[in-house]
């Protein structure tokens, strides 16, 4: 028991020390770009949720180290906290588009890199993938918001399909069945923050940005609607298939799913 406090202590003290760069870096974003009260709220409710929910999932899974997967996929969260008080401060003034996307930049890069570190130290774990995972569909979501004030609130579709569908898996156990891999579901994965990125940061005209986002949704859909339609068959062949205990509301959905391990 004495054992299993001290690796908890330690896990702790790994969130703590994330959520203590997460607050730097706001400092050093608010100094830099004056940023107003809904960046700072916004930034700050970040980096407190993300340590509240990776605290209690740590505390849960019993690790015996936080890992240096995780702590690459922690360091990826913290760009996103940054991206996140960005994009709500600039519903306030006009944002630092280089800045912004920089740290998206460097975020999408990074994907990947936490899988590969897991495999190669043989520290793979469910909760790395999950957290992992989440990371990248946030990071999409808060995409599709900033990119929803230049194009239309349509493109908070792409950010909110992944939410929908685990919503919908709620109602509908046979969404949480494992699906088969897939390469096009993990290319049309990684369109997805390139494909936002390039339309933030306005690079192109308008009309080439709008053609950009449409082809991201539209491969969006089209990869959703082709797994739901997979594992609705799937269960029609199968009517004594149950979800596995514990599935509701982590389903096994590849689409944003960016960094696999």
């Amino acid at each position: 028991m004495a054992l299993n406090n001290t690796y908890d202590a330690r896990l702790q003290q790994e969130t703590a020390v994330g959520a203590g760069i997460q607050l730097l870096l706001l400092a050093l974003l608010g100094s830099a770009i004056g940023m107003g009260p809904a960046g700072w709220l916004t930034g700050l409710a970040f980096a407190f949720a993300t340590w509240a929910v990776l605290s209690r999932a740590l505390h849960r899974s019993r690790l015996s180290s936080f890992g240096p997967a995780n702590r690459v996929t922690l360091g990826r969260a913290t760009l996103v906290g940054g991206v996140t008080a960005l994009v709500a401060d600039s519903f306030e003034s006009a944002p630092p588009v280089t800045l912004l996307v920089g740290l998206t930049a460097v975020a999408l890069l990074l994907d990947g890199v936490d899988g590969k570190v897991a495999r190669h130290t043989g520290t793979s774990t469910a909760l790395g993938a999950r957290f992992d995972m989440e990371v990248d569909a946030f990071l999409i979501l808060v995409l599709s918001v900033y990119v929803a004030t230049q194009q239309g609130p349509w493109v908070l579709l792409i950010g909110g399909m992944r939410y929908v569908f685990v919503a919908a898996a709620r109602f509908a156990p046979w969404l949480n069945a494992p699906l088969p891999s897939s390469f096009a579901r993990k290319t049309v994965a990684a369109l997805q923050g390139i494909c936002l990125l390039l339309a933030g940061a306005e690079l192109l005209p308008h009309p080439a940005n709008l053609a950009i986002v449409v082809l991201s949704l539209g491969s969006l859909v089209w990869s959703f609607g082709r797994d739901v339609r997979w594992l609705w068959r799937d269960s029609r062949t199968d009517e004594g298939r149950t979800a596995p205990q514990g599935a509701v509301g982590e389903p096994l959905v590849r689409e944003l799913e960016l960094a696999t391990r």
